[in-house]
């Protein structure tokens, strides 16, 4: 659970334009790991769903820091 916390934490210290980097990066990283998991099976498949819950974290705090509210 620790691990969840640093990983908001690091996200809140972050720049917007940095946010968008992370995004349009683990966007990337999903579609590579769907389609490798397409051609052969990933050995660990729930790689796309963590991949899939950090990408909505960062889009959540990049909302949060547009809006100008703090989180």
């Amino acid at each position: 659970m620790s691990n969840r916390k640093d990983f908001n934490k690091s996200l809140r210290e972050m720049s917007v334009t940095d946010l968008k980097a992370k995004i349009e990066e683990d966007e990337l990283r999903i579609k590579k790991l769907k389609f490798a998991h397409a051609v052969s099976p990933l050995e660990n498949p729930m790689n796309i769903r963590a991949v899939r819950r950090d990408l909505a974290r960062v889009k959540t705090e990049l909302k949060a820091k547009q809006m100008g509210t703090k989180s």
